[in-house]
């Protein structure tokens, strides 16, 4: 199926200069880059972004960490794109993730991991709203 997703390069892969390695991987997957931005994500995005996360007692050092640098924004299209960028990704532990993996290869620990991806067609399609037009988006 046909399908697309979101992947943010977070602060510590944008500090790491690893954004293009990051997007190659996707690319190399045969995944379609069809929408990306460099943003400075806001509170009020990351409220509605991690509202399930919103009373966690880490979430403000989350948010800190999230608008400390400009993130890259893209969107992925694909047959299978959330299986396969999970694949590509790795689980959110760097420890956990196998060799190869983005977060293995980059990632420190779990807030430190590189990238954001979208854990299901309803989270993507929501975080696309929240950070592209429609007119931002090229098939």
């Amino acid at each position: 199926m046909e399908e697309q997703t979101v992947v943010l390069v977070k602060p510590d892969g944008f500090e790491k200069k690893v954004v293009g390695q990051v997007i190659d991987r996707f690319e190399r997957a045969g995944l379609a880059l069809v929408g990306l931005k460099m943003i400075r994500l806001t509170q009020g995005v990351l409220d509605v972004w991690y509202a399930h996360h919103k009373d966690k007692p880490f979430f403000p050092e989350l948010s800190k960490q999230m608008m400390s640098t400009p993130v890259v924004a893209m969107v992925l299209s694909g047959e299978n794109a959330i299986e396969k960028v999970f694949a590509i990704c790795g689980p959110t532990d760097p420890a956990e993730a196998a060799p190869g993996t983005i977060r293995k290869d980059f990632g420190v620990d779990k807030p430190h991991n590189v990238v954001h991806r979208s854990d299901s067609a309803e989270a993507a399609q929501k975080e696309i709203g929240l950070l592209f037009t429609p007119e931002e988006l090229f098939s």
